[in-house]
């Protein structure tokens, strides 16, 4: 039996997001070296400030500085750090309670070896030397009989502007391993084919393969090599540029119905203005050159009009 694919995958992308009051009130203290609490109806101080009681379920309005020593709870040792941790080193992972809070906040904590770490420890912040207003203005913990340049961790004024909004780098490294089925229709690509499979009940064509008809839940084991003909059913066109971005908008992403099948698949529509694009289009597969093939989808650089008429509606009606 072959083998299922697998290949390396990476996303990678900035996460801008607004904070709303709450967080931003701990996040600009975090920039002006103080750590700020919200107080909860029932009085206690929770660290960072949830943005809504969780009894009253009401907005926080009362803010708390704390200490900026505290104490462990629990902690867990990382041995071997992976890239975008706080640290390139052995370090642990602190529940710490700073001093006049009542809820724990996770942070690294900087030690030299598992040894060195324990329930009940005091603490206190090691500040980055530029900060921002990110939880990594906290660059980490530190045991709090440490030697330290005391000038250096002094607060800093705090008469710069609110902060808003973070921007969160996301960068996700993972093994992608595809199942058979789809393993299937990426070696049929490798041969210029396009592979699908039908459900034996109700006969319909899925491509790519699904394994079972979600129709019938049966397993689609048929399978069934497909024209590089179809009818966009539905389209978008873009006209917004975005980090990463390889085309210049505007262009077209469709969904493409191929003939013999039942579920589209999306993709880009090639050679004709974005304005000409319409629901019924007939479109063809325009494929690489062959040596530039792989197990992948964009061995088909997209579709493009067949210049013949118009499918009628009620042949993609159900595909929509």
């Amino acid at each position: 039996m072959t083998s299922p694919l697998t290949a390396p995958m990476r996303v990678s992308f900035d996460y801008t997001r607004s904070v709303g009051p709450v967080l931003s009130k701990f996040l600009t203290g975090l920039r002006d070296q103080r750590l700020i609490g919200g107080r909860l109806a029932d009085g206690r101080v929770a660290v960072p400030p949830p943005e809504y009681d969780p009894q009253t379920h009401l907005a926080l309005t009362e803010f708390v500085e704390v200490g900026q020593t505290g104490t462990v709870v629990t902690w867990s040792w990382v041995s071997e750090p992976v890239p975008g941790q706080p640290l390139d080193r052995p370090f642990a992972y602190a529940l710490v309670l700073f001093d006049g809070s009542d809820t724990p906040m996770l942070h690294a904590l900087d030690v030299p070896s598992a040894d060195a770490v324990r329930t009940g420890m005091r603490v206190r912040v090691r500040w980055a030397e530029e900060r921002s207003g990110v939880i990594t203005d906290i660059a980490c913990l530190e045991p709090a009989d440490a030697d330290a340049d005391v000038a250096a961790q002094a607060p800093a004024t705090g008469d710069g502007e609110a902060v808003t909004g973070i921007i969160t780098p996301v960068d996700l490294h993972y093994t992608y391993a595809a199942s058979s089925e789809e393993s299937t229709f990426f070696r049929g690509l490798a041969e210029g084919r396009l592979i699908g499979q039908r459900c034996p009940t109700c006969h319909k064509v899925y491509v790519p393969p699904r394994g079972a008809c979600p129709v019938d839940g049966v397993a689609t084991i048929e399978d069934v090599e497909l024209p590089h003909t179809g009818t966009v059913t539905t389209f978008c066109i873009v006209n917004v540029p975005f980090l990463g971005q390889r085309i210049d908008p505007p262009y077209v992403s469709a969904y493409v119905l191929l003939d013999g099948a039942d579920i589209a698949i999306q993709h880009l529509i090639l050679d004709i203005p974005a304005d000409e694009v319409r629901m019924g289009m007939r479109v063809e597969a325009v494929w690489r050159p062959r040596e530039e093939w792989g197990t992948t989808i964009e061995n088909i650089n997209g579709f493009r009009p067949t210049g013949e008429p118009d499918a009628d509606f009620a042949s993609f009606a159900q595909h929509l």
